[in-house]
C-alpha cells in the first residue's frame, strides 16, 4: 500500500503535558566518573569460578571477580555471548562491505532509575568515550500511547514544573495528576493518585507481607472504573511493560516499577533520563566492547556448551557436567560455581542432591515464565514516529515499538548494514502470544512465523494509520526477522528465551544470591533485588550479590560490589514508620480510604 510516512498530524499532546516542563526542580546528583577497575591481588588468583550462563549476569559476575583476581571462565550455551541482550545477525543479509541487518530478542532501554547496571557501562571502556559504554545511551525525549479509531495521546519525558522541594501528599498528588492526565475522568485520576500515594507511604513489611498478596487490578479498583482506565493504567502498565496481566500481577511489583518511573521523572535519585536507548545495535555499543574487556582482565569464555547437570561431593558442588551440539559431555571443575542462567533453564540443572541442599532452588519451581518477544521490521524509509518507544495500546496482542535509526548517530543504515536499500529497523514486542489476532483469528502460538510477522504488522497499521495518514506503508516494509528462539508452525510451539512474570506471590518464591552450598551461587533476574522485576538491571544486581556472597564465604578482604538499591524520598519516610505501627495493629495504610 502507498502513502506517505509522517510524524503524525493528529498525535495531540496529552493534557498534562503543558505542565511538564524543562526545569528540574530538583537537582539530580552529578554522574559518577568511570570507575577504576577494583583489583585485589591477594591469593584469590588461585581460585578458579566457573560461570555458568554468559548473559548480562554471567557477563556482570565475570567482571567483578576478574577486577577481584579470580580465575574466570564463563559457559554459554549458545554460540553468542550477551544472554537476551545480545545483537543477531539477520542470516544472509549483508551485500559488499555492509555489516548483516541487526536483529534482537527485543528492544531495550535503561530508564534513568538504573543504577547498578550504567556503574558497570562507565567500566567498559569504548574508543573516544570517557564514559565508556555508558556514553553510548541517549534519551528518548517522548513516549506514544497509539490507539485505534481515536487520538494518539503523547507523552513527554520533560521534568514536572512547579514541584515543591518537599514531597507533601498533596504535592504528591499534584504531580501524579499532572504526569498521568491521559483524558480521563479527574475522579479516576485522583483515585489512582490517592492509591499510588497509599503505596508511596506504605511500609516495607506491608508491601511485602500484604500488596505482594493483591492483583493490581484490585488495587486500582479497575473492576468499578472506565474502560480507559483499566486500558491506560492498569492493562497498559502490566502487560506492556511489566508482561504480566494485571488481574493476577503483583501490586508490589508493579508499584516498585512505577514508584521508582516517578520519582525518575522527579529527577531524584536518577543516573540519568528517564527513557534511554543505546545509540548503535547492542552488541556494536555494549556487549563486543565488554567481551573484549573481559578478556583482556583474562576471563576465558567457552560458548557452545548446555549445563545439563550439577554434582556434589562433601556437601559442595564438585563438577557442572556440560554438553555441546552434537551430543558429547564433558566435566567442568572450579573451586566455586555461579548459576547465571535463566531460571527456566537454571532449575533443570539442579538435580534431587542439590535440591536437598536448599530448600529456595525447589521453591524457584513455582516461579512463572511467559512469552514476550521481538520482531523487527525493515524500512526502506526512515520512519520516526515519535522520538521514542510507542505503546500500541489496542493491539490484542500488546505490542510496543521503537524507530532505532533516529537513534543510531553517527551510522547511515543504508551505508552500513544490509543490502544498501534498509533505511530503518523498527524494533517491536510482542507480549500476549495466547489472544487471537485481527488477521487470522488465531493466537501468535497457532500462527506460523510468516503469519506472525504479518499480523503484529497489520495490528501496528491499525493504530497508527487508523485516520488516512499512511505511518506504515506496505511498499516500503523491506524484510522483517522473528527471534529465533521462537519455534513455530507445529503442534508444540515453543519459545526458548521466555520473560519472569510476576503474578501475585512471586517475591515469596526468589531465591537469593548464597546459597546453603558453600561454593555455589545464583546470579539472574530471578534473584531478589530491590528492583523485584526481571530487568537487566535486576540481573546486574543479582550477581553483584553473588559476588559478595562468594567473597564472604572465602572472607576475601577484597571491595565488595556495590548494590544500589532504588531512591527513597526522605518526605515519606516517617508516614513509612507511622504505617510500621499501623500494620502491627491490623490497620490500614493512613491513606487508604477502600
Amino acid at each position: 500500500m502507498a502513502g506517505t510516512t509522517g510524524t503524525g498530524t493528529r498525535r495531540g499532546f496529552i493534557g498534562g503535558a503543558a505542565a511538564l516542563t524543562a526545569t528540574a526542580a530538583l537537582a539530580r546528583p552529578a554522574p559518577a566518573a568511570a570507575t577504576t577497575p577494583r583489583r585485589n591481588r591477594r591469593s584469590t588468583a588461585a581460585q578458579a569460578v566457573a560461570v555458568l550462563g554468559g548473559g548480562v549476569a554471567g557477563l556482570t559476575a565475570a567482571h567483578e571477580l576478574a577486577e577481584r583476581g579470580f580465575r574466570v571462565t564463563v559457559y554459554e550455551r549458545k554460540n553468542a555471548l550477551g544472554g537476551k541482550a545480545r545483537s543477531m545477525d539477520v542470516p544472509g543479509s549483508a551485500r559488499g562491505t555492509r555489516r548483516p541487518l541487526p536483529g534482537e530478542h527485543g528492544f531495550r532501554f535503561f530508564p534513568g532509575f538504573y543504577r547498578n547496571l550504567p556503574d558497570t557501562l562507565r567500566r567498559i571502556p569504548f574508543p573516544g568515550n570517557a564514559g565508556g559504554c555508558h556514553d553510548n545511551l541517549v534519551p528518548s525525549t517522548e513516549a506514544l500511547m497509539a490507539r485505534i479509531g481515536r487520538e494518539d495521546l503523547r507523552l513527554p519525558f520533560s521534568r514536572l514544573g512547579n514541584v515543591p522541594p518537599v514531597l507533601t501528599p498533596d504535592a504528591f498528588r499534584r504531580a501524579v495528576t499532572a504526569f498521568f492526565e491521559l483524558q480521563l475522568p479527574a475522579h479516576e485520576l485522583a483515585y489512582m493518585a490517592d492509591r499510588l500515594l497509599v503505596w508511596f507511604t506504605s511500609c516495607d513489611r506491608r508491601r511485602t507481607q500484604e500488596w505482594e498478596r493483591i492483583p493490581w487490578w484490585q488495587f486500582t479498583g479497575a473492576d468499578r472504573m472506565s474502560s480507559d482506565y483499566r486500558k491506560l493504567l492498569c492493562v497498559g502498565i502490566t502487560r506492556n511493560i511489566v508482561a504480566t496481566k494485571a488481574e493476577v500481577a503483583s501490586t508490589k511489583t508493579v508499584s516498585t516499577y512505577v514508584e521508582a518511573f516517578f520519582y525518575n521523572i522527579l529527577d531524584r535519585g536518577a543516573d540519568g533520563e528517564p527513557d534511554r536507548v543505546l545509540n548503535a545495535p547492542t552488541g556494536e555499543a555494549w556487549i563486543d566492547p565488554w567481551v573484549t574487556y573481559l578478556r583482556s582482565l583474562g576471563v576465558e569464555f567457552r560458548t557452545g556448551l548446555a549445563v545439563k547437570d550439577l554434582r556434589m561431593s562433601g556437601g559442595r558442588i564438585a563438577e557442572a557436567v556440560l554438553q555441546d551440539a552434537g551430543g558429547a559431555g564433558r566435566s567442568v571443575t572450579a573451586d566455586h560455581f555461579v548459576s547465571a542462567m535463566p531460571v527456566e533453564h537454571a532449575r533443570t540443572t539442579w538435580n534431587a542432591q542439590v535440591r536437598a541442599a536448599d530448600p529456595q532452588l525447589a521453591r524457584c519451581d513455582r516461579l512463572m515464565t511467559d512469552w514476550m518477544t521481538g520482531i523487527q521490521f525493515y524500512l526502506t524509509e526512515p520512519t520516526p514516529i515519535v522520538h521514542g518507544h510507542v505503546d500500541h495500546l489496542d493491539t490484542p496482542w500488546s505490542v510496543t515499538s521503537v524507530g532505532q535509526a533516529q537513534f543510531w548517530k553517527g551510522r547511515d543504515f543504508r551505508r552500513d548494514y544490509g543490502d544498501g536499500t534498509v533505511a530503518d529497523c523498527l524494533s517491536c514486542i510482542a507480549s500476549e502470544w495466547d489472544k487471537p489476532g485481527i488477521l487470522y483469528g488465531k493466537t501468535a502460538k497457532q500462527c506460523t512465523r510468516e503469519e506472525v510477522a504479518r499480523e503484529v504488522w497489520a495490528q501496528m497499521k491499525a493504530g497508527l494509520n487508523d485516520t488516512g495518514n499512511t505511518v506504515l506503508s506496505d511498499a516500503k516494509l523491506h524484510s522483517w526477522f522473528l527471534d529465533p528462539a521462537v519455534q513455530l508452525g507445529g503442534p508444540h510451539p515453543a519459545n526458548d528465551e521466555q520473560l519472569l512474570i510476576h503474578p501475585t506471590g512471586t517475591w515469596y518464591n526468589r531465591p537469593s544470591a548464597g546459597t546453603a552450598i558453600p561454593n555455589f551461587f545464583l546470579a539472574g533476574d530471578y534473584v531478589a533485588t530491590d528492583i523485584d522485576l526481571a530487568t537487566m538491571e535486576g540481573a546486574n544486581a543479582a550477581a553483584r550479590a553473588a559476588v559478595n556472597a562468594l567473597l564472604d564465604t572465602v572472607d576475601s578482604p577484597a571491595e565488595r560490589c556495590t548494590v544500589t538499591p532504588l531512591y527513597r524520598a526522605p518526605e515519606f519516610e516517617f508516614l513509612k514508620q507511622q504505617d510500621e505501627i499501623r500494620y502491627k495493629l491490623g490497620l490500614r495504610n493512613v491513606f487508604d480510604l477502600g
